[in-house]
């Protein structure tokens, strides 16, 4: 059954729509959407997409907006690293599941960590290609800091390829955004990387 309250129209869709096109895809299957099992489909499919992709209806940038310059000189590399997240493969709506590791050199201000994790989040939350949500990463964290630089390691690994097409499970695919000194300066990007240690066994 649908949500009166929440049957508002969503990027110009309303909830019934949603709904609506939820049983024409399990027809399309081979399935009766009026079986008892399949009755709350629909209301389930879109409330999960309603999570999924919440991505779209939040401001990444906005997390960053709040900074602190009292961090008594410090400056040197801060990194966090291992933030899990969740996507889906704009090219078949199959989840992307991974970490993303974030690092970057301040220039005089800082932000509060949980951000950060926020900011991946934000960008996940959306329809994806693993490269474009790594470079949104590193230049949401560049605009909102304008630090020395960005460095930003994304692994992911993607269901279109494990439960379709090639089947090949246990690939994890690896991008990087580097930007100012994680770019131009060997030391520093090598810093990073350590520090994330990606593939490898940390101590």
């Amino acid at each position: 059954m649908s949500h009166p309250a929440e049957d508002n129209a969503r990027h110009g869709v309303s909830r019934t729509d949603a709904e609506s096109a939820v049983r024409t895809l399990l027809r399309w299957a081979g399935e009766d959407p009026a079986r008892e099992g399949l009755l709350d489909t629909p209301r389930r499919v879109v409330d999960a997409y309603t999570e999924w992709f919440s991505g779209y209806a939040t401001d990444a940038d906005a997390y960053l907006a709040r900074t602190f310059e009292e961090v008594a000189g410090y400056d040197e590399m801060i990194v966090l690293r291992d933030i899990e997240y969740e996507s889906h493969c704009e090219h078949h709506m199959a989840p992307i599941i991974g970490k993303v590791h974030v690092g970057y050199l301040p220039a005089g201000k800082v932000v509060g960590i949980s951000k950060l994790a926020r900011v991946v989040e934000a960008y996940a939350k959306r329809f994806q290609v693993q490269e474009k949500m790594t470079a949104q990463i590193a230049g949401c964290i560049q605009r909102a800091l304008s630090p020395l630089g960005v460095g930003v390691v994304v692994e992911g690994a993607h269901e279109c390829m494990t439960t379709r097409g090639v089947h090949k499970r246990g690939v994890s695919m690896i991008t990087s955004t580097m930007l100012g000194s994680f770019r131009e300066d060997a030391r520093t990007r090598a810093e990073f990387l350590q520090f994330i240690e990606v593939g490898g066994t940390r101590r």
